[in-house]
């Protein structure tokens, strides 16, 4: 299904996702997707009283604070829809295996790819904040095949960094916080391996948005194989370490620190409220989806 984006042109990566995942999509979901985007593209109509059964992400703080109650905002439908993909592209996104021949960028493109074709295809815009050590780039957000196809180009293009300081998702989710006003559909993607602080301008973006964190990640990521002396290499900075990975000690330290890793993120997602898709380099994209849309349609009852 995926394929490996560094030799492939755009034309020809939206073809075989055309053909490979979003036909096969159309078939399983029937062409109703209104099951994985919903609660976005809606104009501000009028305020009240919160009722218990409100979403608290609607809730206007202002007029809370001034009023000594709760108030919601409450919102008009709207058929058009705005998505922002919010691209993390720094060192560790392009981790990647001899085994799968997929990097995580991999992954990234592809998502973006078929979620900006199913948008677009409907009459919607989208747009992109591509990120490394900084904002490096930004797509306007428009409609349109030609559109995708931009996209995925200035996706090839975005430069392989190296030997740079931790990822700060914190500054990112900043600027997108403060660049993006209407209110739109947002989907981010990153391994979410960066300095802390991230959780409190997602849970931001939460309030004001919807948004979808798509989690990438490799299995290998988790776990050394018994390989014998291998050098290890942070993506992030560039520093390297030679390692015994026969000595089961190790192999049980760092299995046990990659667990609390994981463990440590599920409950900062958790605190964020933000709906989350944990997307492997071994993930089937068909499946993923589907899976996201039948979570996200259940959620809803």
């Amino acid at each position: 299904m995926s394929m490996l984006t560094s030799v492939a042109t755009p034309e020809r990566i939206l073809l075989k996702l055309d053909w490979n995942v979003i036909r096969r999509l159309d078939g399983l979901l029937q062409g109703d997707y209104r099951s994985l985007f919903y609660g976005f593209g809606v104009d501000f109509a009028d305020l009240r009283e919160y009722q218990p059964e409100d979403d608290i992400r609607y809730i206007d703080w202002n007029v809370t604070a001034r009023m000594d109650t709760p108030y919601v905002r409450q919102y008009h439908e709207d058929r058009d829809i705005t998505a922002w993909f919010l691209l993390d592209m720094s060192p560790s996104v392009d981790f990647g295996t001899l085994q799968t021949q997929v990097e995580k960028r991999t992954m990234l493109i592809d998502f973006v790819t078929v979620i900006s074709r199913l948008l677009t295809r409907h009459g919607n815009r989208v747009g992109a904040m591509m990120f490394g050590n900084k904002i490096q780039h930004t797509v306007p957000a428009r409609g349109g095949r030609l559109q995708v196809l931009r996209l995925v180009n200035d996706m090839l293009k975005q430069p392989r960094l190296s030997n740079i300081p931790t990822t700060n998702l914190k500054s990112f989710l900043n600027g997108a916080l403060n660049s993006i006003k209407r209110r739109s559909l947002i989907f981010v993607l990153s391994d979410f391996i960066s300095e802390p602080g991230w959780e409190k301008p997602l849970s931001l973006l939460a309030q004001r948005h919807e948004v979808l964190a798509i989690r990438l990640y490799d299995p290998r990521e988790t776990e050394l194989p018994d390989v014998g002396m291998v050098v290890l290499e942070d993506s992030e900075t560039g520093e390297q370490l030679f390692v015994d990975t026969h000595d089961k000690k190790f192999r049980k330290r760092f299995a046990d620190a990659a667990q609390k890793r994981e463990q440590d993120l599920k409950t900062a997602f958790k605190r964020t409220g933000v709906d989350v898709l944990s997307l492997s380099t071994e993930d089937d994209l068909v499946h993923e989806i589907v899976r996201l849309a039948k979570r996200r349609q259940q959620s809803r009852r």
